[in-house]
Protein backbone atom coordinates (compact mmCIF):
# COMPACT_ATOMS: atom_id res chain seq x y z
CA UNK A 1 0.00 0.00 0.00
CA UNK A 2 2.68 2.41 1.25
CA UNK A 3 4.84 2.04 -2.43
CA UNK A 4 1.78 2.46 -4.54
CA UNK A 5 2.21 6.62 -3.07
CA UNK A 6 5.65 6.84 -3.98
CA UNK A 7 7.42 8.14 -7.22
CA UNK A 8 8.67 5.57 -9.51
CA UNK A 9 11.97 5.48 -10.71
CA UNK A 10 13.58 3.14 -13.24
CA UNK A 11 17.18 1.86 -13.12
CA UNK A 12 19.49 0.33 -15.61
CA UNK A 13 21.57 -2.68 -14.69
CA UNK A 14 24.76 -1.63 -12.11
CA UNK A 15 23.09 1.55 -11.13
CA UNK A 16 24.25 3.27 -8.00
CA UNK A 17 21.07 3.95 -6.37
CA UNK A 18 22.21 4.43 -2.65
CA UNK A 19 25.77 5.50 -1.36
CA UNK A 20 27.01 4.62 1.67
CA UNK A 21 27.69 7.87 3.67
CA UNK A 22 24.62 10.28 2.48
CA UNK A 23 21.73 11.40 4.15
CA UNK A 24 18.73 9.78 3.94
CA UNK A 25 15.69 11.23 2.83
CA UNK A 26 13.72 8.29 1.45
CA UNK A 27 13.03 4.39 1.62
CA UNK A 28 12.68 2.19 -1.87
CA UNK A 29 10.63 -0.14 -2.48
CA UNK A 30 11.09 -3.16 -5.22
CA UNK A 31 8.80 -3.44 -7.91
CA UNK A 32 11.06 -5.52 -10.75
CA UNK A 33 14.31 -6.36 -10.86
CA UNK A 34 17.20 -7.13 -8.30
CA UNK A 35 19.46 -5.35 -6.22
CA UNK A 36 22.41 -6.06 -3.96
CA UNK A 37 23.47 -4.24 -0.45
CA UNK A 38 27.66 -3.49 0.18
CA UNK A 39 29.97 -1.74 1.73
CA UNK A 40 33.85 -0.85 0.72
CA UNK A 41 36.50 0.61 1.34
CA UNK A 42 38.47 2.94 -0.05
CA UNK A 43 40.90 0.66 -2.11
CA UNK A 44 37.74 -0.63 -4.29
CA UNK A 45 37.16 -4.02 -2.03
CA UNK A 46 33.42 -4.71 -0.96
CA UNK A 47 31.58 -7.23 0.73
CA UNK A 48 27.95 -7.69 0.09
CA UNK A 49 25.17 -7.54 2.57
CA UNK A 50 22.20 -8.71 0.80
CA UNK A 51 20.91 -9.61 -2.43
CA UNK A 52 17.22 -8.67 -2.79
CA UNK A 53 14.01 -8.67 -4.92
CA UNK A 54 10.52 -7.46 -6.58
CA UNK A 55 8.76 -7.31 -2.75
CA UNK A 56 11.72 -6.48 -0.62
CA UNK A 57 12.32 -2.78 0.60
CA UNK A 58 15.81 -0.97 1.64
CA UNK A 59 16.46 2.10 3.06
CA UNK A 60 14.82 1.45 6.30
CA UNK A 61 17.30 1.95 8.76
CA UNK A 62 17.49 6.04 7.33
CA UNK A 63 14.77 6.96 10.17
CA UNK A 64 17.16 6.85 13.00
CA UNK A 65 18.40 10.02 10.58
CA UNK A 66 22.20 8.54 10.90
CA UNK A 67 24.29 8.41 7.04
CA UNK A 68 23.45 5.58 4.58
CA UNK A 69 25.49 2.45 6.25
CA UNK A 70 25.86 0.85 3.01
CA UNK A 71 25.42 1.01 -0.85
CA UNK A 72 22.92 -0.36 -3.10
CA UNK A 73 23.37 -1.52 -6.37
CA UNK A 74 20.81 -2.48 -9.37
CA UNK A 75 21.87 -6.55 -10.17
CA UNK A 76 19.38 -5.64 -13.41
CA UNK A 77 16.99 -3.16 -14.57
CA UNK A 78 15.03 -2.24 -11.95
CA UNK A 79 11.63 -0.95 -11.19
CA UNK A 80 11.46 0.93 -7.92
CA UNK A 81 8.98 3.22 -5.85
CA UNK A 82 10.70 5.82 -3.27
CA UNK A 83 8.53 6.80 -0.53
CA UNK A 84 9.71 9.67 1.75
CA UNK A 85 11.00 9.39 4.81
CA UNK A 86 8.34 11.74 6.06
CA UNK A 87 5.27 9.69 4.61
CA UNK A 88 7.05 6.09 5.90
CA UNK A 89 7.05 7.71 9.66
CA UNK A 90 3.39 8.97 8.97
CA UNK A 91 2.23 5.78 8.14
CA UNK A 92 4.30 3.80 10.70
CA UNK A 93 2.29 5.94 13.48
CA UNK A 94 -1.29 5.80 11.80
CA UNK A 95 -0.96 1.73 10.53
CA UNK A 96 -0.50 -0.86 13.38
CA UNK A 97 -0.46 -3.52 11.17
CA UNK A 98 2.34 -1.89 9.07
CA UNK A 99 3.74 -0.93 12.04
CA UNK A 100 3.82 -4.59 12.81
CA UNK A 101 4.98 -5.84 9.78
CA UNK A 102 7.71 -3.24 9.53
CA UNK A 103 9.16 -4.15 13.17
CA UNK A 104 9.27 -7.80 11.87
CA UNK A 105 11.25 -6.61 8.85
CA UNK A 106 13.91 -5.42 10.75
CA UNK A 107 13.96 -8.31 13.14
CA UNK A 108 14.24 -10.73 10.21
CA UNK A 109 17.50 -8.70 9.17
CA UNK A 110 18.99 -8.45 12.63
CA UNK A 111 18.63 -11.98 12.55
CA UNK A 112 19.97 -12.80 9.14
CA UNK A 113 23.51 -10.34 10.05
CA UNK A 114 23.46 -12.00 12.89
CA UNK A 115 23.85 -15.12 11.40
CA UNK A 116 25.97 -13.60 9.22
CA UNK A 117 28.79 -12.84 11.93
CA UNK A 118 28.57 -16.26 13.41
CA UNK A 119 29.19 -17.73 10.09
CA UNK A 120 32.54 -15.60 9.32
CA UNK A 121 33.63 -16.31 12.95
CA UNK A 122 32.61 -19.77 13.41
CA UNK A 123 32.89 -21.64 9.94
CA UNK A 124 35.04 -22.17 7.29
CA UNK A 125 34.84 -21.26 3.99
CA UNK A 126 32.87 -24.59 2.73
CA UNK A 127 30.26 -24.00 5.23
CA UNK A 128 30.00 -20.29 4.73
CA UNK A 129 28.92 -21.23 1.17
CA UNK A 130 26.66 -23.88 2.10
CA UNK A 131 25.12 -21.40 4.18
CA UNK A 132 24.41 -18.87 1.88
CA UNK A 133 22.68 -21.16 -0.72
CA UNK A 134 20.40 -22.08 2.14
CA UNK A 135 19.92 -18.48 3.13
CA UNK A 136 19.57 -17.15 -0.48
CA UNK A 137 16.90 -20.13 -1.63
CA UNK A 138 13.47 -19.98 -2.29
CA UNK A 139 10.54 -23.36 -2.62
CA UNK A 140 8.74 -23.10 -5.92
CA UNK A 141 6.85 -26.06 -6.95
CA UNK A 142 8.35 -28.58 -5.17
CA UNK A 143 11.72 -26.99 -6.08
CA UNK A 144 14.40 -25.44 -3.74
CA UNK A 145 16.50 -23.22 -5.91
CA UNK A 146 18.83 -19.93 -5.43
CA UNK A 147 16.94 -17.66 -8.17
CA UNK A 148 19.26 -15.58 -10.35
CA UNK A 149 22.36 -17.17 -10.21
CA UNK A 150 24.85 -15.28 -8.25
CA UNK A 151 28.34 -15.06 -9.49
CA UNK A 152 30.97 -17.03 -7.83
CA UNK A 153 32.56 -13.85 -7.07
CA UNK A 154 29.63 -12.10 -5.28
CA UNK A 155 29.01 -15.04 -3.28
CA UNK A 156 32.84 -14.70 -2.54
CA UNK A 157 32.21 -11.29 -1.15
CA UNK A 158 29.65 -12.46 0.71
CA UNK A 159 31.12 -15.10 2.40
CA UNK A 160 34.63 -13.67 3.08
CA UNK A 161 36.79 -15.68 0.88
CA UNK A 162 38.24 -16.20 -2.94
CA UNK A 163 36.79 -16.76 -6.07
CA UNK A 164 38.52 -19.65 -6.72
CA UNK A 165 37.73 -21.22 -3.10
CA UNK A 166 33.95 -20.80 -4.03
CA UNK A 167 34.66 -22.27 -7.23
CA UNK A 168 36.37 -25.70 -5.50
CA UNK A 169 33.34 -25.37 -2.88
CA UNK A 170 30.64 -25.12 -6.07
CA UNK A 171 32.12 -27.96 -7.78
CA UNK A 172 32.59 -30.43 -4.61
CA UNK A 173 28.94 -29.33 -3.98
CA UNK A 174 28.08 -30.42 -7.80
CA UNK A 175 30.03 -33.92 -7.46
CA UNK A 176 28.55 -34.37 -3.95
CA UNK A 177 24.67 -34.59 -5.61
CA UNK A 178 23.87 -31.32 -3.14
CA UNK A 179 23.07 -29.06 -5.87
CA UNK A 180 22.86 -28.38 -9.21
CA UNK A 181 24.48 -25.39 -11.50
CA UNK A 182 21.77 -24.09 -14.00
CA UNK A 183 22.11 -20.85 -16.60
CA UNK A 184 19.77 -18.91 -14.12
CA UNK A 185 19.78 -20.41 -10.98
CA UNK A 186 21.41 -22.99 -8.31
CA UNK A 187 18.99 -25.81 -7.53
CA UNK A 188 19.05 -27.57 -3.86
CA UNK A 189 18.56 -31.53 -4.15
CA UNK A 190 19.71 -31.96 -0.16
CA UNK A 191 20.92 -30.09 2.39
CA UNK A 192 24.54 -29.16 2.05
CA UNK A 193 27.15 -30.56 4.96
CA UNK A 194 28.27 -27.83 7.18
CA UNK A 195 31.70 -28.83 6.58
CA UNK A 196 33.49 -30.57 3.45
CA UNK A 197 36.52 -31.04 1.93
CA UNK A 198 37.51 -29.23 -1.22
Amino acid sequence: MIAEHGMVRRYPAKALIVQEGDRPDCLFFIRKGRVKAFVSDGDGREVILSTMGPGEYFGEIALDEGPRSASVMSLEPCVVSVVTLSELDRVIRTDPEFAGNFIRHLLGRIRALTRNVGSLALMDAYGRVARLLLDDSVRKGGEQFVPGRPTQADIASRVGCTREMVSRILKALVKGGSITLESDRIVIHRVPPDRGRV
